[in-house]
């Protein structure tokens, strides 16, 4: 990673979004990702459970509606050739689709697509429509499935119908009611806007921003014109490889992806793109939130118009048989909509397929700039040839790549409900067995002594149990303590996670497993919680630490070594570190690992004065611990932070000396993250809450309990 270098995969989102009181601040910390999902805009309530609910549903009758919705046209937005199975496999398509590995976000897990920006990005033109016809089935089944997994469901059925042996479906995601503030979508301050432009997201020889996936601005994977509008298969094909590796997938699962994508449905183009109206959020207040207004027929999505296949209404190998046969006669050409795209300069009658429209009339196939790419990158060629030759490897690949397309960002199939989840475990679920032996409390109560008697420092045991817990992500809820994959490859080497400290405590657990059959990763968690209840008492306080045995011991075969690379900690302002200089400050990175963790700003604020005087700090520095007391849960960092006989004195790009004014001697030493605590107007409040004489059994507990969530975090069997 290279200093002050867009490969970060946060880019201060956090800053004011020019609205409120801090628009006349725009550079000061904003920490309102922190409460984006606030209970106060969920209309549903504290009493709602959706798993409760999802045992309502009658998945079956709820299968029907959709079958008939896919075949039943309406007059106001009719079904292309009769069936809506294409419109709704993009719509899922394009809210999964979003998703992207480096840091978890975007994805179909919340649905997020009806609001903006999603819902108004060029690429989700008319999917405004999609879901205004799927609403009467959500407004039959109510809150017994949310609008998340009905996107998901509606795009799995649209294939089902049409003839695919679709892979499974879970059931399980939960709607968010506002948009999400939290997501970097890339700092284009135009919609497609081409490379070299303003804020653009390449950069050297045609690398990719992280943690961005989509090629431009409002697409979702790639131009389908072609690289910045210009035809060109083979560089298509390399932004795609780029793009689609970016979201999680590799080149079988792209090739299946985009050809089973275009087995079904049309693109739209045939009519004057200039006279299409305002996306949805710019809409005219009569328009009730549709966009992109236009008379019929004069549909334009894209911009290029036509069917891939003879029969876009059914799943079969057409896509493929016709790109191959065809493929030295296909040409460039301009829509009705002035977009530039593919087609054969001639065909046979029988492989043309009819217009959408005017069943008497036929119309040649067309292909965009990443449908060339299949047969024109040798890559893709070789893998398009094998399902040229096999339908059935078709079949089975696009099925599971559409199955991860759509599940990928929901975590574990712990997290999973329904009667349609497939009974195979997938290295990309990030499995983890069973715990061979669950613990009881005498055994629980006799492990904590036999951690603390091992030698081990509290620092030591904190430490260890936080790196294996901080890697859970929210976005995806992927990490996380449980499996204790901190001590297979790739974390067990990871410079974050101090290889020679981690193998020394790694031996104590170990050595106990054996004994106790408990696994390593119950062990890990619990000798930092029994380090935080030594350290409570220490301070003097009687402030018991939740601990929740049942977590089982993952093996490196159930271990994707390239996908957990994507978790690698290359800051972590809980514990001071930083692997190098990056254009968002520490404090921003903070931030950002914070939300990923699912804290608040108090939660946050709590765990890193308390990881602070725990000694938990990456490579034993002693920037922040502003303490004599190490090892013991104090409030001296909140304490001595907000002493104004002290003053803070630059010593470096991200290093502070903290000075008695009295008689100038350094006292401690400090960074951004430990500063912010003290200069951002709302974390001081925080900050003078716990200084004062009376929050030290205030802050053990509201430690204890913030420590206890980070601990749980990916424990889902305890939330259902």
């Amino acid at each position: 990673m290279s200093e002050i270098k867009a490969g970060c995969p946060f880019h201060g989102s956090v800053t004011s979004d020019q609205q409120g009181p801090m628009a006349w601040w725009p550079k000061a910390l904003n920490l309102d990702i922190l409460h984006q999902h606030d209970k106060k805009v969920n209309p549903m309530g504290e009493e709602f459970n959706y798993h409760e609910e999802l045992k309502k549903l009658d998945v079956d009758a709820l299968k029907k509606d959709i079958e008939a919705l896919l075949r039943n046209s309406q007059d106001w937005w009719p079904a292309d050739h009769g069936y809506y199975g294409g419109l709704m496999a993009r719509m899922a398509w394009h809210q999964a689709g979003s998703y992207r590995a480096a840091d978890g976000r975007g994805g179909g897990n919340t649905g997020n697509q009806r609001f903006a920006p999603l819902n108004s990005w060029p690429d989700n033109a008319n999917l405004d429509k999609a879901r205004r016809l799927l609403y009467p089935i959500k407004q039959k089944y109510g809150n017994k499935i949310s609008w998340a997994d009905l996107i998901l469901f509606a795009g799995t059925i649209g294939y089902e119908a049409a003839g695919l042996k679709t892979y499974g479906f879970a059931f399980g995601r939960e709607d968010i009611w506002h948009p999400e503030k939290d997501t970097y979508w890339g700092s284009e301050t135009e919609w497609l806007a081409p490379t070299g432009s303003k804020g653009n997201r390449w950069s050297g020889d045609r690398e990719l921003e992280n943690p961005l996936a989509a090629v431009m601005m409002g697409l979702i994977y790639v131009n389908p014109e072609g690289v910045d509008g210009n035809p060109d298969p083979i560089k298509t094909a390399r932004d795609m490889k780029i793009t689609f590796k970016a979201m999680g997938m590799n080149d079988e699962e792209t090739v299946a992806l985009t050809a089973g994508g275009h087995t079904i449905g049309k693109m739209h183009g045939n009519g004057n793109a200039a006279e299409v109206g305002a996306d949805p959020e710019a809409a005219d207040i009569a328009e009730q939130g549709l966009g992109w207004s236009y008379k019929e027929p004069g549909k334009v999505t894209s911009g290029l118009e036509g069917a891939w296949t003879t029969h876009p209404d059914r799943w079969d190998n057409e896509f493929f048989k016709l790109l191959f046969k065809y493929e030295d006669k296909f040409v460039n050409v301009k829509s009705p909509a002035g977009a530039k795209q593919w087609e054969p300069s001639e065909m046979d009658d029988e492989d043309m397929p009819v217009d959408q429209n005017d069943p008497s009339i036929k119309r040649k196939i067309a292909m965009s700039d990443a449908d060339m790419a299949l047969i024109k990158d040798p890559d893709y060629r070789k893998i398009s040839e094998k399902f040229l030759n096999d339908q059935a490897a078709l079949d089975d690949a696009f099925a599971r790549a559409w199955f991860k397309l759509t599940h990928r960002d929901m975590g574990p199939k712990s997290r999973y409900f329904g009667p349609l989840i497939p009974s195979e475990d997938l290295i990309w679920q990030d499995p983890i067995p069973a715990p061979k032996y669950v613990p009881t409390d005498a055994e629980i109560a006799s492990l904590k002594e036999k951690i603390l008697a091992s030698g081990l420092t509290v620092s030591e045991l904190v430490a260890t149990a936080w790196d294996s817990a901080r890697t859970y992500r929210g976005s995806d809820y992927r990490g996380g303590a449980n499996g204790a994959r901190i001590r297979l490859a790739p974390q067990k080497d990871w410079i974050g996670n101090e290889p020679e400290r981690l193998a020394k405590v790694l031996a104590v657990y170990e050595k106990l497993s054996a004994e106790t059959n408990v696994s390593i990763a119950d062990l890990i968690v619990l000798g930092g919680t029994a380090a935080v209840e030594k350290a409570i008492k220490d301070a003097g306080y009687n402030v018991p630490v939740q601990f929740n045995a049942g977590r089982g011991d993952a093996v490196q075969e159930m271990t994707d070594v390239e996908s957990f690379e994507y978790l690698k900690p290359i800051h972590d302002g809980f514990r001071n570190f930083q692997e190098a200089h990056y254009e968002p400050t520490p404090e921003e990175l903070l931030l950002d690992r914070a939300q990923l963790m699912g804290l608040t700003a108090v939660e946050m604020t709590v765990l890193v004065g308390g990881l602070r005087v725990l000694g938990a700090n990456h490579g034993g520095s002693k920037h922040g611990v502003f303490t004599d007391r190490v090892g013991v849960l104090t409030t001296d960092f909140f304490r001595n932070l907000v002493d104004m006989g002290n003053k803070w004195e630059p010593t470096g790009r991200n290093s502070y000396n903290i000075v008695d004014r009295k008689s100038g001697e350094t006292k401690f030493t400090a960074t951004r993250a430990d500063l912010v605590f003290g200069s951002n107007s709302i974390l001081r409040a925080y900050s003078e809450l716990y200084a004062q004489d009376d929050a030290g059994e205030k802050f053990a507990k509201d430690f204890a309990k913030a420590w206890t969530k980070v601990m749980n975090n990916d424990r889902y069997d305890l939330k259902k």
